[in-house]
């Protein structure tokens, strides 16, 4: 395969473009971003990164807590929009139609469209340059009880969740297997 070499960037791809609630339920805001992730199971870890400039980031740094809300691919536009308007300017909640809830374990309020809300405790922030990146303990994941099978186990791909791709948004394809799909026993058809 012949590769072209560019130099170090932002190339990470697919992300999860999320819309982050942060603020009080009387003060909520949205932010989209889809820089986060993992960083520890146990205790469980996430980050966001954000730029100090932003208004959402004062929110954040003020309560030390924010709401990571998963996107449905129904909420593409409402996704785009709170990360194209500021909060200063406009209510996002209000603008897009959605709605707060409050939240399990956390004074900052969760997004009700979102199918999954992870509610999130600052614990550490770091200055990298453009981005801040706040890292926080993962108190309560919120999951619309329709994802969940009769066995309690949570059917994410349901969810129907979105991904960004370097400037644009998709959502999922198709499942193609398990964790552990690659290296599990095939099956033995019984012979009648």
């Amino acid at each position: 395969m012949k590769k072209k070499v560019f130099k170090g960037g932002t190339m990470l791809s697919p992300v999860p473009p999320t819309m982050v609630s942060c603020g009080s339920r009387d003060n909520a805001n949205i932010i989209t971003v889809a820089w986060t992730g993992i960083m520890c199971t146990k205790p469980p870890v996430t980050y966001i990164s954000i730029r100090p400039e932003r208004h959402s980031y004062k929110l954040i740094e003020e309560s030390g807590e924010f709401v990571v809300n998963l996107v449905p691919s129904s909420l593409a536009s409402a996704c785009d929009m709170c990360g194209v308007k500021s909060g200063k300017d406009v209510n996002k909640f209000e603008l897009c139609g959605l709605h707060t809830a409050p939240a399990d374990k956390i004074s900052s309020p969760i997004i009700d469209e979102c199918p999954v809300n992870i509610e999130c405790k600052v614990r550490q922030k770091l200055t990298l340059g453009s981005h801040d990146v706040f890292v926080a303990d993962i108190l309560a994941v919120d999951v619309d009880s329709s994802l969940i099978d009769k066995n309690g186990k949570i059917r994410m791909w349901k969810a129907d969740l979105l991904a960004y791709s370097h400037g644009s948004y998709y959502a999922i394809g198709k499942r193609l297997g398990d964790f552990g799909f690659s290296v599990r026993k095939k099956k033995k058809k019984k012979r009648i």
